[in-house]
């Protein structure tokens, strides 16, 4: 499924770039995610593209303690969208 994720933060971008790709997408869902584009929009705005596996474990992942200890640490919030392709 592909999926758009809109992230605001109070840390830096440097900062939650180094979290998302070292910890969210290379440890926590490599199993379940195949690809993602990371982009910057501003200094604290973020848009993730993802091709998800598995939803479900996907989910769960961003109920985690250490996702939501993040969310809260940098006060990020996420806004969650499914896409489908238009031919």
């Amino acid at each position: 499924m592909n999926t758009l994720i809109i992230s605001s933060f109070s840390c830096t971008f440097e900062e939650f770039e180094k979290e998302i790709t070292e910890n969210f997408f290379g440890c926590l869902v490599k199993d379940y995610v195949s690809d993602y584009e990371f982009v910057k929009v501003n200094d604290h705005k973020a848009h993730t593209l993802i091709h998800i596996t598995d939803m479900n474990k996907f989910g769960a992942s961003l109920e985690s303690d250490e996702a939501k200890e993040f969310d809260k640490r940098n006060n990020c919030k996420d806004i969650v969208y499914t896409l489908e392709l238009i031919e």
